[in-house]
């Protein structure tokens, strides 16, 4: 009954089926019968047409008093679509582990709330099964993360080629037969090892050296446990810990080699009395996807940080 309810606004406005035919583009006959039809929903009429001009009768006035509560939502609604399209309000929640929650997306989200400082944006740190669930579930709209999700699941954005290091203590004596291997601290940061000239160190020289290691299940340990295997020995693990700059942190104090992301060490100071080697094989490479779930509408503020992102 509300479908035609702009027609009957019209007449309201203009107390008159003729000028309201004129302003709506309608024959006055075409706005008669579409009155009638509401007339008839309604089972009463709207206007009493015995006055001139016209006036509204009790239920034209409870018509027209619904017809502006309608008008008001739709403006509303039609606002806040505005607003969301165009970045002025809205919400994105991002989920991360440790490595990517606090080195990787704090710099994207800076120059995000920069350019839209209107968008509320929730930062979640967990591990991946964590992370998974809240995404399955829609707590998450995007998770950054090396872990395969589900293709058939999730669709995925590139982010980066993330590749991990070897860091190990200064003062072994091993470093002396390796100086061709060694990179610097800027060769990290320029990322001009990755060319193809920079060799990748023999791990295998490192199999007297203590490590310190991630814990089992973390992806960062089992690259490092695969990559130990290939060089033909198991290492020799002086500590398991949690997160990665904190074995990292273990590394500075000359305790141990560990492995650790490139990532990582670009957005930390340089520590002198560590050594930094390339690492081969396949293992050392992963890729890093912004995972999101299918067939879930993708907002304007996924589309405008994903594209920040990659660019």
């Amino acid at each position: 009954m509300f479908t035609w309810k702009h027609y009957v606004y019209e007449i309201y406005k203009e107390k008159s089926f003729s000028r309201a035919a004129q302003n709506l583009y309608i024959s006055q006959p075409s706005l008669s019968a579409r009155i009638k039809k509401i007339e008839q929903q309604l089972g009463a009429p709207l206007f009493d047409r015995s006055t001139s001009p016209l006036r509204l009768t009790r239920i034209g006035e409870a018509y027209i008093k619904s017809a502006e509560e309608i008008f008001q939502l739709e403006q509303q609604m039609e606002n806040y679509i505005n607003d969301l399209n165009t970045l002025k309000s809205g919400h994105l929640s991002i989920g991360g582990s440790n490595l990517f929650a606090a080195y990787a997306l704090p710099p994207i989200i800076t120059r995000f709330r920069e350019k839209y400082p209107d968008i509320k944006i929730q930062l979640t740190e967990g591990n991946t099964a964590q992370l998974e669930e809240l995404l399955s579930n829609n707590t998450l709209d995007m998770v950054i993360d090396n872990y395969h999700y589900d293709s058939a699941l999730y669709d995925k954005a590139f982010y980066c080629q993330d590749h991990i290091l070897l860091a190990a203590p200064k003062h072994l004596e091993i470093h002396a037969q390796l100086a061709a291997y060694r990179l610097s601290y800027e060769d990290i940061k320029r990322r001009t090892y990755l060319e193809d000239g920079q060799p990748a160190v023999p791990l295998e020289a490192f199999r007297d050296v203590p490590f310190i290691m991630l814990t089992p299940g973390n992806d960062t340990r089992t690259r490092g446990d695969k990559l130990c295997r290939a060089a033909g020995f198991r290492p020799d693990i002086l500590l398991e810990l949690n997160q990665q700059s904190t074995c990292y942190m273990a590394a500075s104090t000359q305790m141990g080699a560990t492995f650790i992301s490139d990532l990582l060490v670009t957005q930390l100071p340089s520590f002198e009395n560590l050594v930094y080697y390339k690492l081969g094989g396949d293992a050392a490479s992963r890729k890093v996807y912004f995972y999101y779930k299918k067939h879930k509408y993708k907002t304007k503020a996924m589309e405008a940080f994903m594209d920040m992102m990659q660019a």
